[in-house]
C-alpha cells in the first residue's frame, strides 16, 4: 500500500515517513512540496494521500483539487493534516473530498488508529475494484462466446440456404461485405455495420421454402412464378423470428425488409421511406448491385458503370437517396470487393480444373 505524504515541514514529513513505515506492507512516498508533486503526476501512483493542510503557494485543499484533475486519483482516500481547528477549514477540506483528519502536533497512536482503518478501507476498495474487473472479463468473455456461436448458426445457415445453389453462397457473402461498405459510409457506428455485414447472408434464407421448378427456373418466371417467389421474404423473417439472438433478429429484420422500395412499391408489407428499416435499404441496393453485375439463368451479367448509373438513377423510388448517396461513396471498396470475389471464383475454378485433369492422367 503506497501512501502519499506532502508536508513542507521536513521534521513532520520525517515523522509521517517514520510512522507509516511502522504499518504492516506499507511504503511512503514524501514530497516536501505541492510543486514537487504536481511535476510527478500523472506517473505517481499511491492508494493513500496524507496531505498538510497549511503550505505555501498551494495549501492542502487546492494541491488535491489540481490531484483529482486526474481520473486514476478521483478515489483516492486523503487524510489532510491540520493545526486548525476552525470549522471552515474543516468544511473545505471535507467538500473537497477528506475522508479523515490529523490534529497536529501528530499522536503516533491516533495516526496509528486512523490510518490503518483508513488502509484496510483502501484495500477493500481495491479487492472490490479487483472483483469488478473480474466480472467485466467474465462478462466480455461470455458475450464474445455467445456472439461466436451466434455467427456460426448464421453461418451453417447459410451453407444450407445455398445448397442447392452454390452461386447462391457467393451472392449471399458478396451482398454482406457490400452492405457493410455501404452501411459505414452512410455513418453507421462500426459495430452496428458489422452486425449487418455477420446478418445479411441469410437475407433469401426463406428461398429454402421455394420448390426448385421456380427456384432453379431457366428463364424468366411467369407473374404466378413471380408472386411464388416473392413470399420467401416473409418466410425468411418467419424463420428467424423470435429469436433471442440479436443478430438473428437483424437477420429476420432484413429477411422481411430488403425488397421494400422507398416509394411504398415493395414487398411484403409495401412499407416506404423511414418506416423501412435502415438494415433493410442497405442490403436492398447491395442485393440489387449484385444481382445486376452477376449473370443469371434469365440474363447476362451488367457492367459495373451500367448498373452504378441504373441504381443512381432510381434514389428516391427504389432506394433510399441517403442510402444511395453513401453507396456512391463507397464505390471503390465495392468494386474492389467485387473484383476479388471474381478473382476468387478463378483462382478456384483453376484448382478444380487441375484436380480434375490430374485424375484423368
Amino acid at each position: 500500500m503506497r501512501i502519499l505524504l506532502v508536508d513542507d515541514n521536513s521534521t513532520n514529513l520525517k515523522l509521517l515517513t517514520k510512522l507509516v513505515g511502522k504499518l504492516e506492507s506499507c511504503e511512503a512516498l514524501a514530497f516536501a512540496s505541492p510543486d514537487a508533486v504536481l511535476s510527478a503526476l500523472p506517473e505517481l501512483d499511491f492508494d493513500i494521500a496524507i496531505i498538510d493542510y497549511q503550505m505555501p503557494v498551494y495549501n492542502g485543499v487546492e494541491l488535491f483539487t489540481e490531484i483529482v484533475r486526474f481520473e486514476k486519483y478521483a478515489q483516492v482516500p486523503v487524510i489532510f493534516v491540520t493545526a486548525d481547528k476552525d470549522m471552515t477549514t474543516r468544511m473545505a477540506a471535507l467538500n473537497a473530498g477528506a475522508i479523515d483528519f490529523l490534529t497536529k502536533p501528530i499522536n503516533p497512536v491516533e495516526f496509528q488508529a486512523r490510518v490503518q482503518n483508513i488502509v484496510s478501507l483502501a484495500r477493500a476498495r481495491r479487492q472490490l475494484a479487483d472483483q469488478a474487473e473480474w466480472l467485466r472479463r467474465e462478462v466480455d468473455r461470455a458475450v464474445f462466446e455467445l456472439r461466436q456461436r451466434e455467427q456460426e448458426i448464421i453461418h451453417r445457415l447459410t451453407l444450407a440456404a445455398g445448397y442447392k445453389d452454390p452461386e447462391t453462397s457467393r451472392h449471399t457473402l458478396r451482398v454482406a461485405a457490400y452492405s457493410e461498405a455501404i452501411g459505414l459510409e452512410y455513418g453507421l457506428p462500426e459495430q452496428s455495420c458489422n452486425d449487418i455485414r455477420l446478418a445479411a447472408p441469410m437475407h433469401d434464407i426463406g428461398k429454402v421454402a421455394m420448390p426448385d421448378t421456380v427456384l432453379l427456373k431457366q428463364g424468366r418466371l411467369t407473374e404466378a412464378e413471380y408472386r411464388q417467389m416473392q413470399a420467401h421474404a416473409q418466410i425468411g423473417s418467419d424463420i428467424l423470428a423470435r429469436s433471442h439472438s440479436s443478430l438473428l433478429q437483424l437477420a429476420s429484420e432484413i429477411a422481411a425488409s430488403h425488397h421494400e422500395r422507398w416509394d411504398g412499391q415493395g414487398y411484403p408489407n409495401r412499407l416506404s421511406g423511414t418506416a423501412i428499416p435502415i438494415s433493410g435499404r442497405i442490403v436492398c441496393i447491395a442485393d440489387n448491385f449484385d444481382a445486376l453485375t452477376t449473370e443469371r439463368p434469365y440474363k447476362p451479367a451488367w457492367s459495373f458503370e451500367r448498373t452504378v448509373e441504373h441504381i443512381l438513377g432510381r434514389a428516391g423510388t427504389q432506394f433510399d437517396p441517403d442510402c444511395v448517396a453513401a453507396f456512391e461513396r463507397a464505390l471503390p471498396k465495392i468494386k474492389a470487393i467485387m473484383e476479388n470475389d471474381r478473382r476468387e471464383q478463378l483462382e478456384e475454378a483453376e484448382r478444380t480444373l487441375a484436380a480434375l485433369s490430374g485424375k484423368v492422367a
